[in-house]
């Protein structure tokens, strides 16, 4: 393997380069772009530098309490960016998302570092950090498709959720079909992407370790794993903000309330 090529200030600064034909292309284009790409582009610069830093006191740390602060952090504005997506009720459903990805990310997390990679200490930032994010942020993905749909659907269809409620059905059972369209539609991006990784695309964990000087072999397997945990992690959370969601429909009385 060739020694991994590092890219130092003036790669950074050429790199803005790429950025900036972009621009020029909306500004051909009357796209009126410009703006939100470079205040885009802007932000995950900042963003980018900040959190490089950030982790680079954590790995010198190295202390678990260091690593849980910052993935307290990471999970509080995945929940709070999810909530944010669903227009239905939102402000009450915060501890539902935020209980929904904790709960979906620790059982992920814990099976594949106990069963799987089996660093020397549990809270190792060089595997807990990077894996966390990836699952959170698909995650969040998975929580606001799926909080958004189901809530849109419930209000959408009024009529025949309360017909079902009147005929004896309880507030789950009325919107039992809704809640599993709301699922399916919050695991298309991730099954989409299962099924032509490798063949169209080349996912972010798989190219870094190539351009790291990995074995393709075994970026490919640290690549099938993140796959299996983010549908494992995606589909439980859509579970849980389903559950969740829906009972934000109705009263103690099993009356719909929108």
């Amino acid at each position: 393997m060739d020694d991994f090529i590092t890219l130092d200030t003036m790669d950074l600064i050429w790199s803005s380069g790429i950025i900036t034909m972009a621009i020029g292309l909306s500004n051909w284009q009357k796209l009126e772009l410009e703006g939100q790409l470079i205040l885009a582009a802007g932000r995950s610069l900042l963003q980018l530098l900040v959190v490089s830093s950030v982790l680079l006191v954590i790995f010198e740390l190295d202390n678990p309490l260091a690593v849980l602060g910052i993935l307290g952090i990471m999970l509080t504005i995945a929940a709070i960016a999810a909530n944010n997506r669903i227009t239905h009720q939102k402000h009450s459903l915060f501890p539902v998302v935020l209980g929904a990805l904790l709960v979906s990310s620790v059982l992920t997390l814990s099976y594949s570092l106990i069963v799987i990679i089996r660093p020397d200490v549990w809270y190792s930032p060089q595997y807990l950090i990077p894996l966390t994010g990836m699952i959170l942020g698909n995650s969040m993905n998975s929580a606001s498709l799926t909080g958004e749909r189901l809530g849109s659907m419930i209000a959408q269809n009024r009529l025949e959720v309360e017909t079902h409620l009147c005929l004896g059905a309880t507030p789950k059972q009325a919107i039992a079909s809704y809640r599993k369209e709301a699922i399916r539609i919050g695991l298309i991006p991730t099954l989409n992407q299962m099924m032509v990784v490798g063949i169209v695309s080349l996912p972010g964990m798989f190219t870094g370790q190539v351009l790291a000087g990995i074995d393709p072999l075994t970026a490919a397997s640290y690549q099938i794993l993140i796959l299996f945990m983010i549908v494992f992690s995606n589909l439980l959370t859509a579970i849980l903000v389903t559950e969740g969601v829906y009972r934000k429909f109705f009263n103690s009385q099993a009356q719909l309330i929108l």
